[in-house]
């Protein structure tokens, strides 16, 4: 979809948004369509429910004394309650309810209006990002689908006094959007496609905007030790892949010419997880293509901080692997080494993620002695029965990156929950035969998975993790977010390091 800034116009085609404010308070643009067409405006609205609250739409068609096709009221509630997300949101909305109404554009009219914390540019772009990241669709395989079923609307111009100054605040949202889609393009695509050697090469794909990637093979891995994330992968015909990208935009030669460490991002990415030999019930099992979602957020994050070259250091690292029981499939009972030399006992093949994350974490460790780590996993269904939908679970050892995290959540619609860590879960992971097992009891599943996970974190070292079983893909659209792979994380950790880690 194209996302256009323009000087208001009363030129416009096909549709017009404008805003009303709460207590039906028509907006300067609003207020001269209502004269241009004879006081359509304030008659639908005395005829409707609509009071201009947050997020209340109302169509007018085929009004007298314009041009245009139809007229879309869009809620503002209280300008001086109005957040990024607000705008986002109502942008995308806007995109949501003409999708498939016949228009094939819309132009959204944005006022300077006092009230608002943020001045009409800055606004506007916020729109444009709402708009562009409701356009997303994933339907590459679908062929029979009717003209008329598909959505028809291929453009929206925003419409604000200062243009230039939109297009400017857009370019760096332009550049997370990409990074979201590419996400939400890697947790879309199904298992027979995205598999641990291809996923790696989409990943080096981001080389064209300045990202050193490496990829490890198993040979390479098993001369690291790296058996815990190899014995996950055993079973499988496909070959595991350690991908290594690295972003290398801080400023260089200030104080005294010394580089900070780089931050980290590290990423689970199972490109299926059948359980293996632990193996899961039938039902919804095609879900499991999406168990790579930490690391399609990682590559999307990686693409979002080179596109808008961020001046930062950042390290990606992302173990994929396919989880398959076979003859030649890790069994329940079996003790890997891994390569921080701690033994694991694995009572359970199903639990695979953690085994993953635990060399993961090791090699970023070893190899970059990063100065904060934050790795993203679909890891449980536990945090699915604690927090549902609507927030990932967040771990940490440290309260100032856990606070930092919390804050970008909120900050960018992606919220997340602090859940507690303590030394009365991590014993019910001490095994009888080895260092640790990879399962504790029924009760704190959650928990229990991240505290095994910190085993490998070394001490002192700020680190997080962010279970996103629950967030990375949603059968209910959201005002931003259509059906499907949602591409959670990228935009709070995009967040995260714009306002902490950069310069």
């Amino acid at each position: 979809m194209k996302i256009i800034f323009a000087a208001p116009s009363s030129a416009a085609r096909g549709a017009v948004a404008v805003g009303v404010m709460a207590g039906a308070k028509l907006s300067p643009s609003a207020a001269r369509l209502d004269q241009a067409t004879g006081g359509a405006l304030v008659r639908a609205i005395k005829g409707s429910r609509f009071k201009g609250n947050k997020a209340q739409m109302l169509e007018i068609l085929a009004p007298q004394g314009v041009r245009v096709s139809r007229i879309l009221l869009v809620g503002l509630g209280k300008p001086g309650e109005m957040k990024d997300t607000d705008l986002e949101n109502l942008g995308g909305a806007v995109v949501a309810r003409l999708a498939t109404s016949g228009v094939r554009e819309v132009a959204v009219m944005v006022d300077a209006i006092g009230a608002f914390k943020h001045k009409a540019p800055r606004r506007a772009a916020r729109y444009g990002f709402g708009a562009l990241l409701r356009s997303y669709r994933f339907d590459k395989y679908r062929t029979k689908e009717k003209a008329e079923d598909k959505p028809g609307l291929a453009k929206v111009t925003v419409m604000v006094a200062n243009p230039g100054a939109a297009r400017r605040a857009f370019a760096d949202l332009e550049a997370i959007a990409e990074g979201v889609f590419l996400t939400r393009d890697l947790v879309s695509e199904p298992a027979n496609v995205i598999y641990p050697k291809s996923l790696a090469r989409e990943a080096r794909k981001l080389t064209k905007l300045g990202v050193k990637v490496q990829v490890l093979g198993e040979a390479e891995m098993r001369k690291l030790n790296m058996n815990a994330l190899l014995g996950v992968s055993q079973g499988s015909d496909r070959e595991a892949q350690l991908v290594v990208m690295r972003w290398n935009g801080a400023p260089k030669g200030r104080g005294k010419g010394k580089t900070k460490a780089p931050l980290a991002f590290v990423g689970k990415g199972v490109t299926f997880d059948t359980g293996g030999i632990s193996i899961k019930p039938s039902a919804h099992m095609e879900d499991m293509k999406w168990d790579m979602g930490g690391a399609g957020v990682v590559i999307g994050l990686m693409k979002v901080l080179a596109g808008r070259k961020a001046k930062v250091d950042v390290v990606g690292v992302c173990g994929l692997v396919e989880n398959m029981p076979s003859a030649k499939a890790q069994r329940p009972g079996d003790i890997v080494t891994s390569a921080s030399g701690q033994t694991i006992e694995v009572i359970n093949t199903d639990a695979e993620g953690r085994l993953v994350l635990a060399d993961a974490l090791w090699y970023v460790q070893k190899k970059f002695k990063p100065r904060a780590i934050v790795d993203l996993a679909t890891l449980t269904g536990a945090i699915i029965v604690a927090l549902g939908h609507d927030h990932a679970g967040l771990f940490s050892n440290n309260d100032r990156l856990a606070e930092r995290l919390t804050a970008a959540g909120t900050a960018t619609g992606e919220a997340v929950w602090r859940m507690p860590l303590g030394e009365a879960y991590d014993k019910n992971i001490n095994s009888a035969a080895a260092d640790m097992k990879n399962v504790g009891d029924r009760g704190g599943g959650s928990i229990t998975a991240a505290q095994f996970v910190q085993r490998f974190v070394d001490k002192g070292t700020p680190w997080a993790h962010l279970d996103i079983a629950g967030v990375t893909w949603d059968s209910k659209a959201k005002p931003t977010v259509p059906k499907g792979g949602t591409g959670f994380g990228v935009r709070l950790l995009d967040r995260l390091v714009a306002e902490h880690y950069e310069g």
